[in-house]
């Protein structure tokens, strides 16, 4: 079980629409990982099971999309993120020990937007 190491992406527009299917999608092609995950597929994500990482279903929380050839996080999708972290959808299955660092990974990108991570209200 591994959380991502923080990548620093660049932000997309604040008011891009999120759609996880097809950001799934285009980061698949992008990373060149139409086969199976690799590092670049990971980077798009904030959480993977590193004892099957060669499996897609081992990745979990994806924020960021292909924009313009690049990868990016896109506020939506680190909101989306966030409210699985609070619940919302059913909440994501994770280890008790990695709740932490994931809110941590996305508090971050919170940051970058100039906006407050909802656990920290």
């Amino acid at each position: 079980m591994a959380v991502t190491a923080f990548q620093d992406l660049p932000l997309a527009d604040r008011d891009r629409e999120w759609d996880g299917d097809a950001a799934e999608k285009r980061v698949r092609r992008w990373a060149g990982a139409e086969d199976e995950p690799n590092e670049k597929y990971r980077d798009a994500h904030v959480w993977y099971d590193a004892e099957n990482k060669g499996n897609f279903t081992a990745y979990k929380l994806l924020i960021a999309d292909v924009v313009d050839g690049r990868l990016k996080a896109v506020p939506r999708g680190v909101m989306a993120a966030a409210g699985v972290m609070q619940g919302a959808r059913g909440g994501v299955d994770l280890p008790d020990k990695d709740v932490d660092r994931v809110k941590s990974h996305l508090a971050k990108y919170y940051a970058k937007m100039d906006d407050t991570a909802p656990w920290e209200d």
